[in-house]
């Protein structure tokens, strides 16, 4: 939400100055530019004051939503930022000696002094390059937009954005049926495109170095300065890659690489990465291999989604985060930690930060099936997982297919991302598949974590029976939903699973969360989504095939944010994966196709190779 706020912020700022010409306008670049002149210490960080209100509307009528933004630069070191919605209220305000985010609708203010230093500080001075990275869009146009050359920055926006001056109307007019008005009297600016309306308004700056911040009736909880601006400027960064990409993110280079007991691979556009050898060997090759992806992951959900929960909660997500694992720890294998010990030392961040991020606590709004005997065309087992959950995190920037041999245990495929070392799709070498769906039930975490029961499973299980026991000996975690199959025996199960209870659905079993019971399947999901999938289940029931049940998975039984797709064929070995873009849900995208006897036969031959060296 801050993300969206900052880059809401930088569009209007960007608008505003290439359209504030008035009713004097003629249209040319150098008329824009003598008229640009004056807001462009907004975006080339003048250090003399300034202050903008704006207001965004988004709709019509009563769906219509607005928030209304005000911002006040007092010097190179200290600024006021206000956001406001009906359902937020955020205030960000910063001095010399301190650094204060006040949730007013939550009497909250979250307050760090003391000097800080370094490349992740919030001081207005220089504050555009440590917001912008090579990760997003904007990034390449900024040295033109601040260099403070008005007529250079005039041509440019007029050719990008087609921006022409009608003179009947006194607007200018540009791509998508964009419309722009100024008003010199009272400062102002209109800006419409569709149902989005955009005012904006300079005012006279009310605040000086010595101004106090302003805390309210918000009672204070200190925090570390440091960790504060760096959370914010960290989420507001990753905000702005995840909502203009550039093709660092959207492109990237498709390099294979190698490094002791680990390999990346590109196949068919995806990464695959294949890891064998101890826990410690293993968390060391994956943090070589994609630091930086882990660290886009870790920035994704801790400092993005981390600022978005606590404006939404009040609540420090970090601190949130730091108390479910010590209620989950004693539950964590210790070679999982190991593991994960080993990742955080190769990509550079702090040990318990990574161990705690692994408990993340997934709310995954999904689906599941499994179909087979009379129910497939070939009598195969066909097990789909459908991942719906936060696309708008970015997450898929770290999308990564690991196949992992741990020294003494089962051989496993993982579809995970960068960075989590927990499974919620994967495969194993006994030809087990499982995948998961959440509930509810939030804040019940004394027991195993969802992602690490999954992966023992992966690691440990060798049979149906195996998983199911897993699960019910094992404590559980808040509330989730599983598909688990067997391609040995062709048999698959449904489970409902809390902290209390555990409930196994047979196919061809009715259920009152689910519906009548079809033969030969098991489907799960909730909705209008479980009504769609029933129905296509039905109306293939002797037909579904590899396509087929490529289909049951495909819109709108996935939702807009289907973070990846993946089809298990577990008496084969096979599974196909697709993971969404930045314009696609995984749905929409194309499926790889892996053979995990032919990987693990493949890191077989490598590790013979490398022991005869």
């Amino acid at each position: 939400m801050m993300s969206r706020i900052a880059c809401l912020f930088l569009a209007i700022l960007v608008v505003f100055a290439t359209t504030s010409a008035g009713a004097e306008q003629t249209g040319s670049a150098a008329d824009l530019a003598r008229q640009l002149q004056p807001f462009l210490q907004v975006l080339a960080e003048s250090e003399q004051p300034y202050a903008m209100t704006a207001k965004v509307t988004i709709g019509e009528g009563d769906r219509a939503e607005s928030v209304s933004i005000d911002v006040e630069r007092i010097d190179a070191e200290s600024f006021r930022f206000e956001a406001k919605h009906k359902r937020y209220w955020v205030q960000l305000q910063r001095r010399r000696q301190q650094t204060a985010l006040v949730l007013p609708l939550h009497k909250v203010a979250y307050v760090g002094t003391g000097a800080v230093s370094g490349s992740a500080t919030l001081k207005p001075d220089g504050i555009t390059n440590r917001l912008f990275g090579p990760g997003s869009n904007a990034t390449f146009f900024l040295p033109v937009v601040t260099s403070g050359e008005s007529n250079t920055v005039a041509t440019l926006l007029i050719g990008l954005l087609n921006l022409k001056y009608d003179q009947a109307t006194k607007e200018w007019a540009g791509k998508g049926k964009l419309r722009l008005s100024s008003n010199d009297a009272d400062r102002s600016l209109t800006i419409q495109t569709g149902n989005v309306r955009v005012h904006i308004q300079r005012r006279d700056p009310k605040l000086s170095k010595d101004s106090p911040i302003n805390l309210g009736e918000s009672r204070t909880v200190a925090i570390d300065r440091k960790e504060l601006e760096r959370h914010l400027v960290r989420g507001v960064r990753r905000g702005l890659e995840v909502l203009a990409p550039s093709p660092l993110l959207t492109s990237p280079i498709q390099r294979n690489r190698k490094v002791p007991h680990g390999e990346l691979r590109w196949i068919d556009g995806q990464r695959v990465v294949l890891l064998q050898g101890t826990p410690e060997q293993i968390g060391r090759a994956h943090g070589q291999l994609l630091k930086a992806e882990a660290l886009r992951c870790m920035d994704s959900v801790l400092h993005m989604f981390g600022t978005a929960q606590t404006i939404n909660t009040g609540r420090w997500f970090k601190h949130d985060l730091e108390e479910a694992y010590k209620q989950l720890q004693a539950h964590i294998p210790d070679d999982h930690k190991a593991e994960t010990a080993a990742l955080a030392k190769a990509v550079g961040v702090d040990t318990q930060l990574a161990q705690t991020l692994n408990v993340f606590p997934e709310l995954f709004h999904c689906s599941g099936f499994a179909v087979f005997g009379k129910a497939t065309s070939d009598g195969k087992l066909y097990h789909g997982r459908v991942l719906d959950y936060m696309t708008t995190i970015g997450l898929q920037d770290a999308a990564t297919t690991f196949v992992v041999a741990v020294d003494g245990k089962i051989p496993f495929v993982n579809v995970g991302y960068a960075a989590f070392i927990g499974s919620v799709s994967g495969m194993n070498a006994q030809k087990i598949s499982l995948g998961e769906m959440g509930g509810r039930g939030e804040g019940k975490w004394n027991g195993v974590p969802m992602a690490t029961l999954m992966r023992r499973a992966l690691e440990e299980c060798q049979t149906l029976d195996d998983v199911m026991n897993l699960w019910e000996n094992s404590p559980r975690t808040c509330e989730y939903y599983y598909v688990f199959a067997d391609g040995k025996t062709k048999r698959a199960v449904g489970v409902a699973a809390t902290p209390e209870s555990i409930e196994f659905v047979h196919p061809g079993q009715a259920d009152h969360r689910l519906g009548d019971g079809i033969e030969d399947a098991v489907v799960l999901s909730s909705g209008s989504r479980l009504e769609t999938l029933r129905a296509r289940v039905i109306e293939n029931h002797g037909k579904i095939d590899l396509n087929i049940a490529k289909y049951l998975m495909s819109r709108p039984v996935a939702m807009k944010s289907n973070l990846h797709n993946v089809l298990f064929i577990p008496e084969d070995g096979v599974l196909f994966v697709a993971n969404a873009d930045h314009k696609r849900p995984a749905a929409e995208r194309s499926y790889m196709r892996l053979d995990l006897n032919e990987l693990l036969g493949s890191m077989a031959r490598q590790t013979s190779a490398d022991a005869g060296e």
